[in-house]
């Protein structure tokens, strides 16, 4: 990503969670910086922006989205797209556990998130994205 388009993408997350105040803005930019300290090369946007969603949602990625951040009225979720493929030794995944791909993180005003363990989920769905030998999987073959 160019240096201009990453600042206007880095604005537009901080306006987001700026957007949010109180327990739900402090949760956010907290993720954010230890995503940020997990993986100095990620990249952030703001994607699927649409009238009901003019800020659109913070996407954090890698080789391919590494994890969304959405608020809601009571959870900030964070969604790992390739999440169901990650190992999860403190069962972190509290949401989304049924599906075949995503799995998610809820918290809640006032739950604790264990930096560490997260910022290994954060590395191992990078290593995911990008393969074992650091470069991007090609799609399935069917055979």
């Amino acid at each position: 990503m160019e240096r201009s388009t990453a600042a206007a993408a880095c604005r537009l997350v901080d306006e987001r969670i700026r957007s949010l105040g109180g327990w739900r803005a402090e949760t956010l930019a907290g993720v954010r910086s230890l995503i940020h300290e997990a993986d100095p090369d990620v990249v952030e946007e703001c994607k699927w922006i649409k009238p009901s969603n003019p800020l659109g949602v913070p996407v954090w990625s890698h080789g391919g989205i590494v994890c969304t951040g959405e608020a809601y009225k009571q959870v900030v979720k964070l969604t790992f797209a390739r999440g169901a493929s990650l190992p999860d030794p403190l069962g972190l995944f509290n949401s989304g556990l049924e599906g075949s791909m995503r799995r998610a993180i809820d918290i809640r005003e006032g739950e604790a998130l264990d930096a560490e363990a997260f910022k290994a989920l954060v590395r191992a769905a990078v290593a995911e994205n990008l393969g074992s030998d650091g470069r991007k999987p090609r799609g399935r073959r069917r055979t």
